[in-house]
């Protein structure tokens, strides 16, 4: 390693100190700051929102946004993370969505190529759970992508939208893992394991996976495969052979989506929110945007990352802090 990547290395860890610190301060404060926002009577959402449309604040269509790769990293990022999604703000969204009797109607636009099995169940599940309490429309937008775990979250909406070129389906499962085997053993290298059990290091890049650990793993990506298409099927009023029939990990765009019955209508948000609005009775009706930050402390670290980190050496940085070695079933589409 060069002299200027030990310097930049010294940097990356003092700024992540830094990250550590402001995280923390602002966690305290968003929580008094949360503390006072449900004193107050009349505010019906505890979370920052910007008005996209005035209207009746008794009549309200929430708008969220999920936009990057499902997974759970934590309630709070490093300042070197380029992730745009975090799991456990969209979460309390949902759960403020299903408390605020003000909205009567919710707008997801989606931008995602799926991510976690875990998490893109959670997602769904509380949509259900929505659906169920509060019986509102929910209507999705898909972006340029909404594949995999990002379809699997659409799926429970009464009306989904994607532009012709909108990448979506990718109905499967995927789990991966490394072989360095023969590149170790080239390289003279042997590893010493000691277990409780013969599946305990199973997937471990040193060695051949045996038959038998396949089989294992098979079995539980079918089972998450099986439920993604009941996922699929209920939410589309299809049949599980129907959905099986296209659930076999293909890509296709918005208008051959259309065609196989994974999406209602070929449009923009603004296409998919005058439906709501119309089909739903809901003109007149006030409009708001969840914000898909947690305030000025993520612009602050994201700003600062730009200004002092290279984006290659903030990449790598951000993988070797917070990336797990360990392999994870994933409803994905393209690389991990």
């Amino acid at each position: 390693m060069t002299v200027k990547r030990w310097v930049a290395l010294g940097i990356a860890i003092a700024l992540f100190a830094m990250s550590a610190f402001v995280s923390i301060a602002l966690s305290f404060a968003k929580m008094d700051f949360k503390k006072g926002l449900e004193s107050v009577a009349d505010l019906d959402s505890t979370y920052d929102y910007n008005v996209l449309k005035n209207g009746n604040p008794s009549k309200q269509i929430a708008v969220l946004t999920v936009n990057g790769t499902i997974q759970d990293t934590g309630e709070s990022t490093s300042i070197f993370s380029s992730e745009t999604y975090n799991h456990q703000y969209f979460m309390d969204q949902l759960e403020d969505i299903k408390k605020n009797k003000s909205v009567k109607g919710v707008l997801l636009k989606v931008n995602s190529p799926g991510g976690g099995t875990n998490e893109s169940k959670q997602i769904y599940d509380k949509i259900k759970e929505i659906k169920k309490e509060r019986n509102i429309p929910i209507y999705v937008s898909m972006g340029s992508m909404a594949a995999s775990g990002g379809y699997y979250i659409s799926a429970p909406a009464d009306v989904i939208y994607a532009d012709e070129e909108t990448l979506t389906g990718s109905i499967g499962v995927i789990m991966q893992g490394m072989d360095y085997s023969k590149l170790a053993k080239k390289l003279g290298i042997e590893f010493n394991t000691i277990k409780t059990g013969p599946y305990k290091d199973i997937m471990n890049g040193s060695r051949e996976m045996t038959p038998a650990e396949k089989k294992l793993l098979q079995n539980m990506v079918n089972d998450s495969y099986g439920r993604f298409v009941k996922v699929v099927a209920g939410g589309r009023g299809m049949s599980e052979k129907e959905v099986r029939s296209i659930a076999d990990g293909r890509i296709m765009n918005g208008s051959q989506a259309v065609k196989a019955g994974l999406v209602d209508r070929l449009g923009y948000s603004e296409d998919a929110l005058k439906a709501l609005m119309k089909d739903n009775k809901l003109q007149g009706a006030e409009v708001f945007e969840y914000s898909t930050d947690e305030g000025w402390g993520s612009i602050f670290s994201a700003k600062l990352s730009r200004k002092l980190m290279p984006s290659a050496e903030k990449e790598a940085i951000s993988k070797m802090l917070s990336t797990s070695s360990a392999p994870r079933m994933m409803y994905l589409y393209g690389e991990e």
